[in-house]
């Protein structure tokens, strides 16, 4: 079977940046399950895996704008120290979770002085190029389920 709208597909990847520095693996782990269609992996990828099929391996570039989008410098903000109520120390790279305009998200400490916090709630993998090795391990229908629920199972 083909990957195509409302298939189910089960991959293993190694993701790394486009200097080759590994950011993530499935090696080792269960590989990844999702809905294709459903909006649950990046755009980049769900089009590199269209019409492939299990045992399928490949490579595939991923440009920041199909995948986490470049760095916005409007996520960037200061933030009094008092935000971080209960957080004994702050240091630069933390990551917290906090309630933004559209919800929560996760912002990342830039720099800390003595009353304000700089931070960075882009994604972490914002303006990178990302380098995905794939393979596939399966690809069946999903069912009436999944579809309602716009995950796999």
């Amino acid at each position: 079977m083909n990957i195509e709208k409302d298939s189910v597909v089960t991959f293993h990847y190694q993701l790394t940046d486009d200097q080759g520095t590994l950011i993530e693996s499935s090696t080792g782990q269960d590989p990844m399950s999702y809905l294709h269609g459903s909006g649950a992996i990046i755009p980049g990828l769900a089009v590199a895996l269209d019409g492939k099929t299990a045992g399928d391996n490949f490579q595939v570039t991923v440009e920041p704008e199909q995948a986490y989008g470049p760095v916005q410098p409007d996520l960037f903000h200061v933030v009094p120290r008092e935000s971080f109520a209960g957080a004994d120390e702050l240091t630069a790279g933390m990551i917290f979770q906090a309630d933004g305009p559209q919800g929560r998200q996760i912002v990342r400490i830039v720099k800390v002085e003595d009353e304000q916090v700089h931070i960075d709630a882009n994604h972490p993998l914002a303006g990178q190029v990302l380098v995905f090795d794939v393979t596939i391990e399966a690809v069946r229908p999903a069912t009436p389920e999944e579809i309602a629920h716009g995950h796999a199972h």
